[in-house]
């Protein structure tokens, strides 16, 4: 198969996919290199597919034209990050992702898409076991998500529901 094929085929398993692929299962499938998968994955990028690279895997961006997507400012010290997370999903809302400002790169952003309790669960489990350092922690805990959720109601109820446990920040 050479690589128009390969990347052509790759998008068939992120259409048809309804959780993250792993560069390292798109590679054992199509029997070669996680890099080449990478490099795949970014040449499709570059030719306007919208892939987005989590910490579990890639999916393509499905557009909901229906979703309501809004960001909000939280602050928290990283042992409530799974609080947060979890306050979210339980109001219906799907953590796309977390943004901070960084001093010298600028605005830094990481992939999330958490939607479900078992998505907070491995996150929470795959930051514990990496010890690496939450994007949250280079600002004081000071972060943005953006959010996407059924209407601008249910958004409401997330944020009070932050606010009453001392998250949503409030500046």
């Amino acid at each position: 198969m050479d690589g128009t094929q390969r990347r052509s085929e790759i998008l068939s398993v992120l259409e048809a996919a309804e959780a993250p692929v792993s560069a390292g299962k798109l590679a054992a499938k199509f029997v070669v290199s996680r890099q080449i998968i990478v490099g795949d994955v970014a040449l499709l990028r570059a030719a306007g597919h919208e892939i987005v690279a989590t910490a579990r895997g890639y999916l393509l961006e499905q557009k909901e034209e229906t979703a309501f997507v809004r960001k909000i400012a939280c602050q928290h010290q990283p042992n409530q990050t799974e609080e947060e997370l979890s306050c979210i999903v339980a109001l219906g809302g799907e953590v796309l992702d977390v943004i901070v400002e960084h001093p010298i790169y600028g605005e830094l952003t990481g992939n999330l898409r958490v939607r479900t309790q078992e998505d907070v669960k491995r996150f929470i489990d795959s930051y514990k076991r990496s010890n690496a350092s939450l994007l949250s922690e280079l600002t004081a805990g000071i972060h943005l998500h953006t959010i996407r959720c059924e209407d601008e109601k249910a958004l409401e109820k997330i944020k009070q529901a932050l606010l009453e446990k001392g998250i949503l920040y409030q500046g």
